[in-house]
This record gives C-alpha cells, structure tokens and sequence, in this order.
C-alpha cells in the first residue's frame, strides 16, 4: 500500500471515485472509460448470491454481482492479456460496498474470487483489481484473518493496530461530519493531516456534486473525489 499511495499522491489529476456506478447508464465501462481511481458497487446477499442494488426492496430483479462486475472485468483482463485495459499503468479499485450480513458477503466475495488471482490479488499481479470492503465490513480484529488480496475502507475514529493498517486501502468519512461548522476548513485540514500521516488515501461520502466542490475537495488536499458524475468530473479536471 506504502507504495499506491505515493504514486497516486504524485497524480497530475485527483482521484476520481464513481459512486453507486451501478445506476450508471453503462456501468464499468463507463468508470473505466475514463479511468476512475474506485468503483462503488452496493451489495446485498439473497438465494441469488450477491446482488447490486441500492435498497433491499430492489433486490428481487437487481443483477448479480458476478454478472455485471466481475465476470466483465474477468474477460477484460483476458482481452488484454493480465491488465484491464490497454493502459499498462491503470490499476483501479472495485469497492463492495455490504449493506448488511458484512462476513457472509466477504465469505461469498472471496469464493467467487479466489480462482482468479491473476485479476484480484496484486501479489500475484501487480495490475489486478483491488477489492475493497466498505459499509458492513465485519469485526476489525477479524481482517488480518481474510485472504492478502481483500482490503478494507477505513474510517478516521477508528483504531488499528500494524497489521490491521497494512489491510486498509483507504479512509473514508462522512462529507457532513466536518460541514458546514464554524471551523469546518480547520477540522478537514487537521483530519487530511491526520491520514496522510497514516499514509493513506482520504475519499469524504456524500459531498456536494459540482465544480466549485471538486475544486475545494482538490485545494484542501483530499485525495479522492467521491462523484454520481464521472464524466463531468473527469473532464473538469482535465481542462485545468
């Protein structure tokens, strides 16, 4: 991790997280198209394996995650022969995000995944996708006893112990916890402080979707843009 991070932090552009990209028109494809940082995908355990849906009350006719996720990024992968595209130094995250029953969702996660290292575990390919586990992420002392190749969101309040920071891809916190408040720039300052002391990425959920935000968003120093629109977003920080 030591290493994605300073490499990420010498970026020219911030890091673009595409939330919920499953209600994306073309999902995967387009995150991918302009080259995100991280993929957001919600998921549910039903008979059905797991599901991408945004609420419960959706998962009857949600697709799977296999289908609309993994198995695309499997074939992408053979297409271009151990990478996802054809952009030898692009790298990006798939961000499970548990909506509820956090180990039984991990547990199913690395049964369909484990057969593929060469496309989810970078220590055996250094261009495979990152999974990462966010919102139900099971107990923190039980991490260190999952699989090398699955990683965790962190969040700022919480302790971690050596081993279990070596399992945190990055931080993550709600936008609405610093603003708006009196000293909220001084509050973001001291947290983005704070993690990048840990040498971690930081990512802020729920924050206003516009340009003047991913401007600030960029000028305070967080790292990683959380955006519906990926497109717009790409393309303002490309014309900067």
């Amino acid at each position: 991790m030591l290493i994605l991070v300073a490499g990420y932090q010498l970026a020219a552009q911030p890091l673009i997280h595409a939330h919920n990209d499953y209600q994306q028109a073309a999902p995967l494809t387009n995150a991918l198209g302009h080259q995100v940082f991280s993929i957001e995908a919600d998921v549910y355990l039903t008979r059905r394996g797991l599901v991408v849906a945004h609420n419960k009350k959706d998962t009857a006719a949600a697709p799977t995650l296999d289908s609309l996720y993994l198995q695309p990024i499997i074939r992408l992968f053979q297409q271009y022969n151990g990478r996802i595209s054809a952009d030898t130094t692009y790298t990006p995250v798939l961000m499970i995000d548990s909506k509820e029953n956090g180990p039984a969702v991990i547990a199913l996660l690395v049964q369909l995944t484990t057969a593929h290292p060469f496309v989810f575990d970078r220590t055996v390919n250094s261009k495979a996708v990152q999974l990462v586990i966010s919102g139900n992420r099971t107990a923190i002392t039980k991490w260190i006893t999952y699989p090398e190749f699955i990683f965790f969101d962190g969040r700022p309040y919480e302790e971690y112990d050596s081993a279990t920071l070596q399992r945190i891809a990055f931080i993550s916190d709600d936008y609405y916890n610093y603003v708006p408040q009196p000293d909220s720039t001084s509050r973001l300052q001291q947290l983005i402080k704070k993690i990048h002391g840990m040498n971690k990425l930081l990512r802020l959920w729920a924050t206003p979707d516009n340009t003047d935000a991913w401007s600030l968003m960029q000028q305070l120093g967080i790292d990683i843009i959380n955006t519906d629109k990926v497109g717009e977003c790409r393309d303002y920080f490309s014309t900067r």
